[in-house]
């Protein structure tokens, strides 16, 4: 069965509690977590038992810091890392699924200037696939998945494309690292974003979705009939997790979204 979940800022409410409730009412099957750095997440660990014992549905986690796996900077690399490894930790312990981050967010970008990265290509997969070799040997020992998000050419230079991902995770070779395809970057960098899904489908461990303008499924051009029936043709049994602006009030568009997805998945 494949879930849909919304990340939990979008939800009113004071506590993990309040807010699936809402979640509930408008159609979702559970929260996507988001996982600061600094340590924050694992500090939050009260709150997310408590929620837990409760009955709360929160299968993923998506990382929510400044800086990545992939950094230029040797000391921030490492401490993505440790970041990373301890929200793993937090998602084991309430028997979440696991945990998604991009290899950079916002670091540069190949197709604005300066347009010449200071790494070259083989130097950014051998960073990658220590950081991921790393994180999925931690991840295999918690029982739980690391999920690596390929970003659209503007936002990272490393991994753009879902095949981009699939030749990283064929070096890693660890099946607790699988990719987290993102329908918005999708829509962006594959020319077939359906053949693209199928090639990728034994490597898949968590999709996002939102918009082709990053609002919320529906309100753009995706064809949700198309992502729908290509999830169905890969088996897929993850987790769908809505992450994008919204193009109204939370009230308003958010119960919109289950209806239309739940309608194709």
């Amino acid at each position: 069965m494949t879930l849909i979940t919304v990340q939990e800022q979008h939800l009113p409410g004071t506590s993990l509690e309040e807010k699936f409730e809402y979640a509930l009412a408008w159609g979702y099957d559970g929260i996507e977590l988001r996982s600061a750095g600094d340590l924050k997440f694992k500090a939050r660990l009260p709150e997310l038992r408590r929620a837990r014992n409760a009955g709360v549905i929160m299968p993923t986690a998506c990382v929510d810091m400044t800086h990545f796996v992939g950094a230029f900077d040797g000391e921030l690399r490492r401490d993505a890392v440790v970041q990373l490894k301890s929200q793993l930790s937090v998602m084991a312990e309430i028997e979440g699924r696991g945990v998604m981050t991009p290899a950079s967010y916002g670091m540069f970008s190949k197709r604005l200037p300066p347009f010449i990265p200071p790494r070259t290509a083989d130097e950014d997969t051998a960073v990658l696939m220590e950081a991921f070799s790393e994180l999925g040997e931690h991840a295999a020992a918690e029982g739980v998945e690391i999920y690596l998000e390929p970003l659209n050419r503007y936002e990272d230079h490393m991994i753009n494309t879902l095949a981009d991902g699939v030749r990283l995770l064929k070096l890693v070779g660890q099946d607790s690292v699988r990719l987290a395809p993102d329908t918005y970057h999708m829509n962006i960098e594959e020319s077939d974003p359906a053949a693209a899904l199928q090639d990728a489908a034994g490597y898949i461990g968590h999709v996002q979705a939102s918009d082709s303008n990053r609002l919320e499924p529906g309100a753009g051009n995706i064809d949700w009939a198309l992502f729908g029936a290509t999830l169905k043709s890969i088996g897929y049994q993850g987790t769908v997790a809505l992450e994008s602006r919204l193009s109204g009030p939370a009230e308003d568009v958010l119960p919109r979204v289950p209806s239309l997805l739940g309608r194709y998945l």
